[in-house]
């Protein structure tokens, strides 16, 4: 029985992760398992990159992320379902902070989506692919 679920969406790909986010909500309420959805920024601050943006940039990403994240859970779980998801947003590289957080939360399965395939990548996004290749718990692949 799957005790926690964690669903990676993107914020930036606007409705295109909203299937990814109901299929990971059906799968939760099938086992009365945990909802935890994570969005990855990237990482403003350090090194030359850092200089360019001005020095509480990163936080306002980060807030203004976590309120997305938020406004897209709540629009398309509810408010009811979304007061019991935990909202998670990581900075960096996306599908090693996705594992990450599955890691540190103990989750059982990953959902996440496959999107803009690559010619390289026809199969899955490169995020998808390397998540799948290098989870240590179940991944489900939403297309």
């Amino acid at each position: 029985m799957t005790q926690a679920i964690l669903c990676a969406v993107d914020i930036s790909n606007g409705d295109l992760d909203v299937a990814v986010l109901e299929r990971a909500a059906a799968l939760a309420e099938m086992d009365g398992a945990r909802l935890d959805v994570v969005t990855v920024t990237p990482d403003y601050g350090e090194g030359f990159v850092s200089s360019f943006f001005e020095p509480h940039h990163h936080e306002n990403v980060i807030e203004e992320a976590h309120e997305k994240l938020v406004a897209l859970c709540a629009a398309t779980l509810g408010e009811e379902r979304n007061a019991k998801v935990r909202h998670v947003v990581a900075t960096g590289s996306a599908y090693q902070e996705i594992l990450k957080t599955a890691e540190g939360a103990g989750s059982d399965l990953i959902v996440i989506g496959a999107h803009k395939p690559d010619l390289k990548d026809y199969l899955l996004g490169p995020n998808a692919a390397r998540v799948v290749r290098h989870s240590h718990t179940s991944v489900y692949v939403v297309r």
